[in-house]
């Protein structure tokens, strides 16, 4: 193998010219200066608080998302008034091709990759405490996304942020350490996320951090799925019963997300619990 470099490169070099070329081919490319995120299931609740958090702390984002196209151009957009650069791609987090395609579009794109945040999620529909109601197939499904999916990105985008020394944030669950009334699956699978995170923590430390958040009964679409008629009564009641006094945001969420990212750097393994305090009163 030469130690030396081209003629032609020399050549180049001793000219002034084409410095990025030359920087990539003697040391391989650098990081971009500004650094970047991925979102998952970034469209609208959590995932686009996040977003828009991560873009007023000064990254560009990837939006990910599966369905709500719309909502993903909307939600860039806003982060785009906030100054982000912005990558939108649709993918089944759960669909192993199209994750490893995604991240070959974020290197290309923001060359670098410094915090993950899986945010993708699923539930199933059932009659409470009617097994028969439910089926395997949306069993399976729920825990493609939640869990399969959520360890198949982190994989994917080792490399990358593994250079940058980033940071992971999951999407886990209050539901996910105590019982609620979501589904099943989606109770075990956020339970198996909690594990996940601490086992992540362990295997890609010390060059990447890797937290999760564990949100109580929040505002929003999601909860109005769950909940239907009885949403107004039922979350009324639960922020009552709350030290604060209401219900989790999506903004609270990003909140602790971008504390975990950004001011404190010598946690990982750890599920923050954002509730308002129920679980620690009740």
């Amino acid at each position: 193998m030469r130690n030396t470099l081209d003629r032609d490169l020399l050549d180049r070099i001793c000219r002034g010219i084409d410095h990025e070329e030359v920087s990539d081919r003697i040391s391989g490319p650098a990081l971009a200066s500004t650094k970047a995120a991925l979102v998952t299931g970034a469209a609208t609740g959590i995932g686009r608080s996040a977003v828009l958090a991560l873009a007023r702390a000064g990254y560009d984002v990837a939006i990910n998302f599966s369905s709500s196209d719309k909502a993903a151009k909307e939600t860039a957009t806003e982060a785009a008034k906030l100054g982000a650069k912005t990558l939108i791609i649709k993918c089944d987090v759960s669909d192993e091709k199209g994750v490893r395609s995604m991240l070959e579009q974020i290197k290309d794109k923001f060359r670098r990759l410094d915090v993950l945040i899986n945010n993708a999620g699923t539930t199933a529909s059932w009659k409470p405490k009617d097994l028969e109601t439910l089926s395997l197939e949306e069993w399976d499904k729920v825990f493609a996304v939640n869990v399969r999916g959520l360890f198949q990105v982190t994989r994917a985008a080792v490399p990358l942020l593994k250079e940058a020394k980033g940071c992971v944030v999951n999407t886990a669950s209050i539901v996910g350490l105590r019982p609620g009334p979501q589904p099943l699956p989606y109770a075990a699978s956020k339970a198996a996320v909690v594990n996940l995170t601490k086992t992540l923590a362990w295997n890609l430390g010390p060059d990447i951090r890797v937290n999760a958040v564990a949100p109580g009964w929040m505002e929003g679409d999601w909860m109005k799925r769950m909940l239907k008629d009885k949403y107004e009564e039922l979350m009324g009641k639960r922020a009552k019963a709350t030290p604060l006094k209401r219900v989790v945001t999506a903004d609270d969420v990003a909140e602790t997300m971008m504390s975990l990212i950004n001011g404190n750097r010598f946690v990982t393994g750890e599920v923050i619990v954002i509730d308002g305090g129920f679980t620690a009163s009740t």
